[in-house]
């Protein structure tokens, strides 16, 4: 088995563990918090530890791509987010002002 097969490439920026709807990026990012397989393969369930493992291994045997994705991916959320927050409905808008008030007091 190669290592790309313990993956599905989605979309350039949508890469799971195959079978999952687990990203690569979570597994990576536990990985580079200093999580060990056993522990990332106990946060999500519904990995194996061989799929763990698979992951890993694939992100250390092609780590300047997955950094480049992983870096994309991060911009790719970060704008999500700023497009959200700009597109709030008057109404929540309104909700949180209140919120804020009755928190200030």
């Amino acid at each position: 088995m190669e290592l790309k097969d313990y993956l599905d490439f989605l979309d350039p920026l949508d890469i799971r563990i195959k079978g999952t709807r687990i990203g690569l990026d979570d597994v990576v990012y536990a990985f580079r918090q200093g999580w060990t397989p056993d522990e990332i393969a106990t946060r999500y369930r519904s990995l194996t530890l061989e799929q763990v493992y698979g992951a890993i291994a694939y992100y250390l045997h092609n780590r300047a791509e997955v950094d480049d994705y992983m870096t994309r991916l991060e911009a790719w959320q970060v704008e999500r987010r700023h497009e959200a927050s700009a597109s709030v409905p008057p109404v929540v808008q309104r909700l949180r002002e209140a919120q804020a008030t009755y928190r200030t007091g």
